[in-house]
């Protein structure tokens, strides 16, 4: 019986020519992620799903692990398109192990036995076509690491851009110039978990902190719009220092990034810990606006976090997008992004018009179903 490694090696492709290097006879490099695995003949990189088979480099291609299709403020992205359809693809894999990943199932496949996620075969232009199906306005790549399988999500993005979609990454952020050089063309909207600002934490996920950063200001310099969350896990990354330090480097790069700081609750292998609180993100978040970020907000916990669920003007403080958790209730952003009373430019990526959903109420289903025929239509493979 083929193991998941098995069935997975049988769907892939040469990667592209700008993520890998030979370094040797029968050693390459790989580009994909900020480990650059040097992978001998026959080995796997960190993450898995990348792996040198007779000097050629072969990459994930023709599948995804999970699809769905959710509000783009679970994502989370609360300064483009609010209240858009978000149409959501992950593949398995990824190149960090955290204890409390709350997408496991995906991200850790071929690590842990117990994740256990099929792939199910898709098609770039069907799942395009399912999306607009769907209503959805922006195509994200999610659930596990994108850098990984950036081949795969370019060449569904290229789709989804003459579509007329927007196109997003959920990300760790461990990149590197050549990967993000590659996406660049093809990503309109790029989230980076910042998941501490200690090196030493970030080396028991197994990563290093520097390659975060990079991509972060990378990201931004190149004009792709990016938001941050921190998952604030009590013990963990919540004191005020360390949150002192992560906010002030985040200002520094410019105070309109987005932040937002999200709740932890128990999962996957991290269950020591308390829940994260109310108080404790409203803390963490009011020494983000001492720094001087302009658009802190407070997730996973609706209606408890005060005014830090909604969009205010930075300049007379305006609320400009209300929301219950994922759901937009109220938007008076003019069609040029602007606060309708003082006039200020409120940087994002904006509709000309409202074109989302408002919710009446909170409870209103977010999640439209995905018809799994539809993606497994089989085309024809791409030359990068």
């Amino acid at each position: 019986m083929p193991t998941l490694s098995d069935i997975l090696q049988a769907r892939t492709v040469p990667a592209a020519a700008e993520l890998v290097e030979a370094i040797s006879k029968d050693r390459l490099r790989c580009y994909a992620c900020g480990h650059e695995c040097p992978i001998p003949d026959g080995a796997v990189g960190v993450c898995r799903v990348r792996f040198n088979r007779g000097g050629t480099l072969q990459v994930p291609w023709g599948y995804v692990g999970g699809v769905q299709c959710d509000p783009v403020e679970k994502k989370p992205f609360f300064h483009a398109r609010p209240g858009a359809l978000a149409f959501s693809f992950g593949m398995l894999g990824c190149d960090l192990h955290c204890s409390y990943c709350q997408n496991w199932v995906t991200s850790q496949a071929l690590r842990d036995p117990h994740a256990v996620s099929p792939p199910l075969d898709a098609d770039p232009a069907a799942l395009v076509a399912e999306a607009l199906r769907l209503g959805s306005r922006i195509v994200v790549s999610t659930y596990n690491e994108p850098l990984i399988t950036s081949e795969w999500g370019v060449a569904i993005f290229k789709e989804a851009r003459a579509a007329g979609l927007m196109t997003a990454y959920v990300s760790n952020g461990n990149g590197t110039a050549r990967v993000l050089e590659y996406i660049q063309p093809w990503v309109d909207l790029y989230k980076v978990d910042l998941k501490s600002f200690d090196d030493r934490h970030y080396r028991s996920l197994g990563g290093r902190l520097e390659p975060i950063l990079y991509t972060i200001r990378a990201l931004h310099e190149m004009g792709i719009w990016l938001e941050l969350v921190t998952l604030l896990i009590p013990g963990f990354n919540d004191s005020a220092d360390e949150i002192e330090r992560m906010t002030a480097f985040v200002a520094g790069v410019s105070p309109d990034i987005p932040w937002h700081v999200t709740a932890f609750h128990k999962d996957y292998r991290m269950n020591d810990p308390e829940n994260t609180t109310p108080d404790m993100l409203v803390r963490a978040a009011e020494i983000g606006q001492r720094n001087g970020l302009r658009y802190v907000y407070a997730g996973n916990l609706p209606g408890q976090v005060g005014d830090l669920e909604h969009t205010h003007c930075h300049h007379c403080r305006a609320r400009l997008v209300e929301r219950y958790g994922y759901f937009v209730q109220d938007y008076r952003l003019t069609p040029g992004g602007a606060c309708p009373d003082c006039g200020t430019t409120i940087p994002g990526r904006w509709a000309d018009r409202f074109d989302g959903q408002i919710a009446s109420s909170p409870f209103l289903p977010g999640s439209r179903r995905v018809s799994l025929q539809e993606i497994r239509r089989s085309g024809d493979q791409e030359d990068f």
